[in-house]
């Protein structure tokens, strides 16, 4: 049976977008060499006053809702899991196209870049087949939890043909 520690921390809003495949990339100013990991919630972005001004007005209302996730005392609820299926590289001025993959605004893309590299992991996104309560290690990027996570039966949040059609498109 396949189990894991190794996390990636992220913004819940995110984390839920692509756990309901509204979104199925995400934006880094550097690469990866981890290419599998749960994701795991962050919520100081929601302690901002203007922080729907993050996101596309159509997906504000979904960020509103899936801000916050599930807590008890230390532990977060962690409910996927994510393979990056590709990292695409490209200046950070020629990724407009990217765009329709993503909940985030053009200005808050452009805000977080500056004018490096831009770095577009394309994941494939799973669910767990039970959500966990889970500690992780501090770290900014990457973590560990205090217990390895089951993968099995987890299930692609795509189906094939659907995520065949994205990264074709990408």
């Amino acid at each position: 049976m396949m189990k894991t520690k190794k996390c990636l921390n992220e913004w819940n809003a995110t984390i839920e977008a692509l756990g309901h495949g509204k979104q199925t990339i995400l934006i880094r100013k550097y690469g990866t060499a981890l290419n599998e990991f749960l994701l795991y919630p962050t919520v100081s972005y929601a302690a901002k006053n203007n922080y729907l001004n993050s996101f596309k007005k159509e997906y504000q209302s979904f960020v509103e809702e899936n801000a916050l996730p599930k807590k008890e005392s230390n532990k977060f609820e962690v409910k996927y899991f994510a393979k990056v299926e590709e990292v695409i590289e490209k200046p950070s001025q020629r990724i407009g196209y990217f765009n329709k993959y993503h909940i985030w605004t053009k200005n808050h893309v452009k805000s977080y870049l500056g004018s490096g590299k831009a770095h577009i992991w394309i994941l494939r996104v799973y669910k767990l087949k039970n959500p966990v309560m889970a500690e992780r290690s501090r770290a900014l990027i990457f973590a560990n939890l205090n217990e390895n996570i089951s993968l099995k039966d987890i299930e692609p949040v795509l189906s094939d043909e659907e995520f065949s059609k994205i990264v074709k498109e990408i």
